[in-house]
């Protein structure tokens, strides 16, 4: 083999620093690629974790509303054995008084009736009457 010059170890140096300079390009490359990736990630689980908060938040908020509602629904039900035990108390205070009412009302529909029939029997006897006091003046004042 024939003995290298300077100029082929040069060239061959040059080759090599190429070589180098590309490669130092792309390990640069790729340094900032997964820097990339690492911010990306890291956004990802900023909002991952944003989310879970939020969701956390939430879950409380309805807790306190259930707890909230139950309560209400508790007052409630109270409130409406209170009322319906008052309408019954004064249901049975004032049974009484409308079990009066509806015997004066019978009472009243009864005798409007009686006076309509005593009416109706003294409009009848009145016409009746009327007809013969008609019929006894004609012929006492002799009037045909």
């Amino acid at each position: 083999m024939a003995p290298t010059s300077n100029d082929d170890i040069l060239r061959a140096l040059g080759r090599v620093e190429g070589r180098l300079t590309g490669i130092e390009e792309n390990v640069s490359l790729l340094r900032e690629e997964v820097s990339d990736e690492k911010q990306n990630a890291h956004e990802s689980r900023s909002v991952i974790h944003r989310r879970l908060d939020d969701q956390g938040k939430q879950i409380s908020h309805l807790d306190t509303t259930m707890v909230i509602s139950g309560a209400v629904d508790a007052t409630l039900r109270e409130e409406i054995k209170t009322l319906k035990d008052t309408v019954e108390k004064n249901h049975a205070a004032t049974q009484p008084a409308l079990d009066d009412w509806r015997r004066i009302k019978t009472l009243g529909v009864g005798i409007s009736g009686l006076i309509a029939i005593a009416g109706l029997t003294a409009g009848a006897t009145i016409t009746w009457a009327s007809d013969g006091a008609v019929a006894w003046l004609r012929h006492w004042l002799k009037i045909p």
